[in-house]
């Protein structure tokens, strides 16, 4: 059996990402796949990305991914631009939609924050439909196949359900969390590329690392707007404008 780290929502936060990785050398993994938001929100992306890139097996487009390298004048980001250079710009522009796979006899789809959009937010109180409907492929999926497992990031809340018999979950936020003050990725468990049904585990962890060492990172690099960040790090309370997840 193999066993994937599914992590997402770095967000420039490097302490966190230190940790989760050090916790990932620990437990014998396979491959390490990344849901994307590699940047924004922290002061180090650049880092971020750099990492993930010799890290990470598979990397994913995230919605800061997206949209980071637009034209803007929002000083926040023009910031976070001008300290990611135009290579890695052009990096996180041309990352794939989603990554798909078969486990233990399961179809896994893993995206961002839907099969449809980096942007449709999809939280685990919304109505059954909205929920069942991240089972459902897409033009910008691979497969025309309904998945049996769906894993996503977007919206740093760790959650795993069961929905008529198929398993939905989140990974959590590494960087970014908004439901306990500590980084958190997924591991799976199982035969990976084998569509013949065999043991197939999903585990949520959990790593503590240290949160005012990443506050005084941003304050360091002198972080435009950095009180709503450094807030949802202490608290796990989301602080920020809705588009910035």
């Amino acid at each position: 059996m193999e066993k994937l780290a599914i992590i997402s929502d770095i967000h420039g936060n490097m302490p966190a990402f230190e940790a989760v990785m050090k916790d990932i050398q620990h437990r014998h993994v396979t491959e390490i796949i990344c849901l994307g938001d590699l940047v924004g929100k922290g002061p180090h992306s650049d880092l971020a990305v750099d990492h993930v890139r010799e890290a990470c097996d598979a990397v994913i487009m995230g919605n800061w991914d997206d949209f980071i390298g637009n034209p803007t004048e929002d000083p926040v980001l023009l910031w976070q631009q001008t300290r990611l250079g135009r290579e890695r710009l052009t990096y996180l522009k041309g990352l794939p939609f989603c990554y798909e796979f078969w486990m233990s006899g399961k179809f896994v789809r893993l995206f961002h924050a839907s099969p449809r959009s980096v942007y449709e937010r999809i939280q685990p109180w919304d109505q059954m439909e909205s929920r069942m409907s991240m089972f459902e492929s897409s033009d910008l999926c691979g497969e025309p196949l309904q998945a049996d497992v769906a894993g996503y990031g977007d919206v740093h809340n760790a959650y795993l359900q069961i929905l008529k018999g198929k398993m939905l979950f989140n990974t959590g936020s590494v960087g970014n969390p908004l439901d306990l003050t500590q980084a958190s990725y997924v591991l799976l468990e199982g035969n990976y590329h084998s569509k013949q049904p065999a043991a197939f585990n999903l585990q949520h962890v959990r790593v503590p690392y240290d949160i005012e060492l990443a506050v005084q990172h941003a304050k360091d690099e002198r972080m435009p707007d950095s009180e709503a960040y450094i807030l949802e790090l202490r608290t796990g309370q989301y602080r920020g404008k809705k588009t910035k997840e």
